[in-house]
């Protein structure tokens, strides 16, 4: 197993998380809670299943799978949510402190008609039992973008 992939048993376990979420520049938060478990998957991949509140109400769930595909030395994946009929597609890279994975992606904009944006998940370490996600989005500006920011917890 490659230090890549013993990276990903970082994220194994399982999670409470509160999100905040914004759809569009200027715009008020929501926030909103969660649940997160992560288990791996041969030591080589991870699947994280997620079940939480939603904007307008109700409750989503959501599956991500990341891996580290030595060929392309990046990290590979994908994610799915029961809001919406999009895959979405990951390609990333660990910054040069391995505290920082960056995953690169491309779905529909929720917040401007569903046009086609790029995107990035960036998923930072900030102490073994706390995680912090914050997802960009591309402008028409050419600048990333903040929209949601999700705050984990590992339960004890």
């Amino acid at each position: 197993m490659r230090d890549e992939h013993r990276w990903l048993q970082n994220l194994v376990g399982d999670w409470s998380c509160e999100h905040q979420w914004s759809l569009g520049i200027g715009k008020s938060q929501e926030k909103f809670k969660g649940s997160e478990t992560v288990r791996s998957m041969g030591g080589y991949w991870v699947v994280c299943e997620s079940s939480g509140e939603m904007p307008g109400g109700g409750v989503a769930n959501t599956l991500m799978t990341l891996g580290y595909d030595p060929e392309k030395k990046r990290y590979v994946g994908t994610w799915v949510g029961s809001m919406m009929t999009h895959l979405w597609l990951y390609d990333g890279c660990l910054d040069g402190e391995g505290k920082v994975l960056t995953l690169e992606t491309e779905g529909p904009d929720c917040a401007n008609g569903g046009r086609m944006v790029k995107q990035k998940d960036v998923i930072e370490i900030r102490a073994g039992d706390h995680r912090l996600t914050t997802c960009y989005k591309l402008d028409a500006d050419g600048n990333w973008h903040p929209f949601m920011t999700a705050s984990y917890r590992r339960k004890r």
